[in-house]
Parts: structure tokens; sequence; C-alpha cells
């Protein structure tokens, strides 16, 4: 195939293509009819996000929208998004390597240098700096009280509270956002610059999660970065996880050990590792997503020779492990498989 053919043909041939192009980069998402629907263009889980599968009524297979953000386009548009901070010419790259026109797809590629991020996405990530530096401690707030509920004691400054955020229901929601009180979240790069800031929706008559659509949202750029919490003293080994309260089950349970979570399967997958570490261990659910993630990112982690091993919880995350079994057991567990894989440590 001619690989200088026209932005618009690949899109097209995207367009043709759109089930398997949603199944290859938004893994969290579902079929719903004739759409696709995932919660943004990280690929976090949730339906705000609509992606047409086949052409309809006039209407172009390919297309999508986020009703949260407003946000539209085509399969390129949407790509770029998903792959975070890279050019055009990488986002065409990657669709013609999708496509089986050209090899080393973006994705894959070393993207331990940092990239430039494009004016919409700098837009993004100064909101969600913004966003973070107006919460507060979490400490006495429905923040706390939601984590505690979960069994989570593992806390830090990358955790700040807000009470009034803007929130839109849902993808039919016309009317003007309200605000709900939402745990705060930092990601960060390897730099420890702010990247991105993810949001829980609170409700404050049951301390758990709003009753909403897609509770959970990110705001700014994840891809290849996380949130990260560390144990106060140096180490050479890194425990990277998919979800926030999962990763805090195992931050509670050891709390000797520095955390990155990288909040979904995908993005797990595509974390990168920051400089000095010399062993991560991959914390994924217990799921189709996360066995898929924890491949993609060994795979990587091979080729730049940074050992690592497989944290699998008994239940579907580690929450689930952590509520059922409690902090003791879980420390237990997470430290004979560590030990089984080649970790010397004395549990005390």
């Amino acid at each position: 195939m001619n690989a200088r053919r026209s932005i618009a043909d690949l899109s097209a041939d995207l367009a043709d293509r759109a089930e398997s192009f949603c199944r290859q980069y938004f893994p969290e998402g579902r079929k719903q009819g004739n759409y696709w629907q995932v919660g943004d263009t990280s690929g976090a889980k949730g339906q705000s996000l609509a992606i047409r599968l086949q052409a309809q009524g006039g209407r172009k297979a390919g297309s999508w929208q986020d009703f949260a953000t407003g946000e539209y386009g085509d399969l390129i548009d949407l790509l770029k998004e998903r792959l975070g901070s890279v050019t055009l010419k990488e986002t065409l790259r990657e669709a013609r390597s999708f496509l089986g026109e050209a090899p080393c797809p973006a994705a894959l590629r070393d993207t331990r240098k940092a990239e430039r991020p494009d004016a919409s996405t700098n837009k993004r990530i100064a909101r969600a700096r913004k966003l973070f530096a107006a919460g507060k401690p979490v400490l006495g707030t429905l923040a706390a009280t939601y984590l505690q509920g979960r069994g989570i004691t593992r806390l830090g400054p990358a955790l700040r509270y807000h009470p009034r955020v803007f929130l839109r229901q849902g993808e039919d929601d016309a009317d003007p956002p309200q605000r709900a009180p939402a745990l705060l979240a930092k990601i960060t790069d390897n730099r420890g610059q702010v990247t991105g800031c993810a949001r829980t929706y609170l409700d404050p008559s049951t301390g758990g999660l709003a009753a909403i659509e897609s509770p959970k949202r990110i705001l700014g750029q994840l891809h290849g970065h996380a949130i990260r919490f560390w144990s106060g003293s140096p180490r050479s080994d890194l425990i990277v996880g998919e979800g926030l309260e999962n990763t805090l089950s195992i931050g509670t349970a050891l709390p000797e050990f520095d955390l990155a979570s990288c909040l979904t399967a995908t993005h797990l997958g595509l974390f990168i590792p920051p400089p000095g570490i010399q062993r991560i261990w991959i914390a994924r659910d217990n799921d189709e997503a996360g066995r898929n993630a924890s491949i993609r990112l060994r795979n990587q982690l091979e080729l730049i020779g940074i050992a690592f091993g497989d944290l699998v919880p008994n239940m579907g995350d580690f929450n689930d492990d952590l509520r059922a079994f409690g902090k003791d057991p879980l420390r237990r567990s997470l430290l004979k498989a560590m030990k089984a894989q080649g970790l010397e440590i004395e549990d005390g």
C-alpha cells in the first residue's frame, strides 16, 4: 500500500475497521448497539465518549464525540488523543501500523524522552493543575471517609479533596455542569511535572462513589505517566498498579514500597519507568485486560533491561482482597509472591 496516501484515506480505512480499532485502543470500553462507549479519550472506563462503528443515517463510521467535554472528530483525531503527547506524523505512523502498512507503532516506541504537548493538550494540563492546586488535604474530608471505607490507610500529597468540582451527569446531559465533591489525584511525569488530575466524584450521603455515569474521570494527560506515592526511603523497586484504590490497597499492606497508579489497564501497559528503577512489580487486576496490560509492560521492560515481577490478586482486584481478607493477610500474600520471584526481604 502507498504510505503517502492522504489523511482522509487513512481515516476512511480506520473507519472500515472501527470495531477492531476500538478493541485495540479502548479495551476498557464496551459495545452498545452501533457504538463503542468508553469514559474519555484516555481510555478510562465509562460511557461519556461514543464511537460510531458503522455508517448509519448518513453519518460516517468512525466519528466520535465526548459528551462530557464536547470534543469530537474522526479516528485519526481520536488516535492522536489516545496516544497522548505525540506529533501528527507519529499518529499517522501508528495508524498505518494498525492497518498493516508500516512497522513500529508509536505506542511501542521508546517514549522515555518527553514529547512536547500540543496546544489542546496544554490547555487540559493547565486546567488539571489549576484544579489540583485548588484542592485541600484529604484528612478529615469526605475523600478520607471514602478511602477508609475501602480499608485504605496509605495516603499522601498526591491526593487532595475539593467539595465543588464541575460535573456533567452523562452523555445526554445538555444542562450546564453541576458541582460535586471529588477526590483529586495528581498525575505526574518522571520529572515530577503535573500532567493531569484524576477526579473521583463522591456521594456525601453515603461516603461512596457518586451514583452517576462514570464517577471516575481524568483531566489532562495520562499516557506514560502515573499517580505516585513515595515511601520516604530510596528504593530500586517500584510497584505499578492499575486503579488508584487497588494500588493504594497494596500500599496499605506494604507501606515500605513506592507506588505508581496508572488508573487503567491500558495505561498500565504504557507506563514509562522513572530513572534508577531496577525492578518493577506489575500489580494488575485478575482479568483479561490486566493480563494483556502486564504482557505489554513486560515486553517494554525487557527491551530496556528492567527486571519485573507479576502481582495478581486472589479476587478481582487488590481492594477486593484487602476488604475480604484484611491488611495483614494481604501483606503476607504479596510478600510470598514477591519472594517467589526473587525479592530478598525480611518481613518482621
